[in-house]
């Protein structure tokens, strides 16, 4: 699966979690917390989804990522 293909899946699944985002203006760069307004419940439920989306499991103890680009790159890793 292509960094890009796990992009339009991550924008898909941000879309559920934040219905009021403007996914245009998503992209690698975009900070879930500071720009996405992502808060520890948020991250719980997109970890959850990104998890059930890709059918893959982030690692325990592994540091949260802080950009979408960031997600992007530990779902590609865990698959």
């Amino acid at each position: 699966m292509t960094r890009e293909e796990v992009f339009a899946g991550l924008k898909e699944v941000i879309g559920v979690i934040r219905p009021q985002t403007d996914l245009a203006g998503v992209d690698f760069d975009t900070e879930l917390v500071r720009q996405l307004g992502i808060d520890s419940l948020s991250m719980l439920l997109l970890s959850l989804a990104v998890e059930e989306k890709f059918q893959m499991h982030f690692p325990d103890g592994a540091p949260a990522p802080t950009t979408v680009g960031e997600v992007c790159d530990a779902v590609i890793k865990a698959l």
